[in-house]
């Protein structure tokens, strides 16, 4: 069993907190060892430093992972405001990919061939259909529907109820609002934002928001297009 951090207190991290309760009970319930032993939430908000948040301590900032050099880690920061954020943090942070956590909801489905990065969360009812790609560092909301051959790069948000078809790839650091709708073989640019409830029928270009049914260009993302470009 491995003591595990989740950085971020605010929704999201809450939500995964939530799973890793439900994943430790059912490793519990079957007989087995739970994988972890949750320690608390970093947040660089002081005003929430020693606060508790869904029964779980605030321990401090960020750089308080030092202190915990044998201990998980997952990332849970990020919204629609600045879909980017969770890439700057894990720069910042600057662990190896065998020090994240990933945290599969038990209620997730995941048919043949699928296969989840280091510091992903998926969070409940979702559904991987069949040779679908998530990699490191993905945010899955509650009942998105990823389908076969899905690609889904570092970096990426689904909002809960999204729903892509097969052969969708979503770039690095995009986001894809809750109920949205992605027509097969398409393909989210970098650092784009999908509004929710759209009907995405094309190429979405890297960072722009698109909304609508069917999606159009709103105006330029608010954040830069590609994660790796943000200055720590």
């Amino acid at each position: 069993m491995m003591d595990l951090l989740i950085a971020g207190a605010g929704g999201f991290a809450r939500e995964t907190a939530a799973a890793v309760r439900a994943v430790c009970q059912a490793r519990s319930a079957a007989g087995r060892q739970p994988p972890w032993r949750l320690l608390g939430y970093l947040d660089d908000d002081p005003a929430l430093h020693g606060s508790r948040r869904a029964g779980l301590p605030v321990l401090g900032g960020l750089s308080l992972v030092d202190r915990y050099p044998e201990a998980a880690v997952v990332i849970c920061i990020g919204s629609p405001r600045d879909h980017t954020a969770r890439a700057r943090v894990a720069r910042r942070l600057g662990l190896p990919p065998d020090r994240y956590a990933t945290v599969v909801h038990p209620s997730v489905s995941a048919g043949a061939g699928c296969t989840v990065g280091p510091g992903s969360v998926l969070l409940a009812h979702t559904v991987l259909t069949a040779d679908t790609t998530v990699a490191a560092h993905v945010a899955v909301m509650p009942h998105v529907v990823l389908t076969h051959d899905d690609v889904v790069e570092p970096y990426v948000t689904i909002a809960s109820g999204a729903r892509l078809g097969g052969g969708v790839r979503l770039a690095e650091g995009c986001y894809v609002g809750a109920g949205a709708l992605v027509r097969e073989g398409v393909t989210i640019g970098a650092g784009a934002l999908v509004g929710m409830g759209s009907v995405v029928l094309r190429d979405v270009p890297p960072g722009e928001v698109w909304a609508g049914n069917p999606a159009r260009r709103l105006r330029p993302a608010r954040v830069p297009a590609v994660p790796g470009s943000i200055p720590s």
